[in-house]
């Protein structure tokens, strides 16, 4: 059994830093490409950034130069470091995994966490 689980969102003045984690299980972490989401209310889920097998990393422009997408083989955790936040980052956080960078990158995923909410206030 495949289980996604996020932790560490919370509310945050603009500017501040926040990381989030996902931790999973039941997949040979270093096999699989991870990645994160975000949805804000209103909107379409959007790709924030992904990591494939050998650490290649991929971001949205909104979040280039900002947030920085890491992960710990040993510790199967993946993790978002997400820094000078906005208003505009306020959105649900899913984390997303699966064997394929095409699909990922593509918006799609196997397992999906639950999400995890981050607020941001100017």
């Amino acid at each position: 059994l495949v289980q996604v689980a996020e932790s560490g969102g919370g509310k945050v003045q603009s500017g501040e830093s926040l990381r989030l984690s996902c931790k999973a299980s039941g997949v040979t972490f270093a096999n699989y490409v991870m990645g994160w989401f975000r949805q804000a209310p209103g909107k379409e889920r959007e790709r924030v950034a992904i990591i494939d097998t050998v650490g290649a990393t991929n971001y949205a422009g909104a979040v280039k130069g900002r947030f920085t997408i890491f992960k710990d083989n040993v510790e199967t955790t993946l993790y978002l470091q997400m820094s000078a936040v906005e208003p505009e980052d306020t959105a649900m956080y899913y984390c997303a995994v699966d064997r394929s960078y095409n699909m990922m990158i593509n918006g799609w995923a196997q397992h999906w966490g639950q999400g995890t909410q981050v607020t941001v206030s100017s």
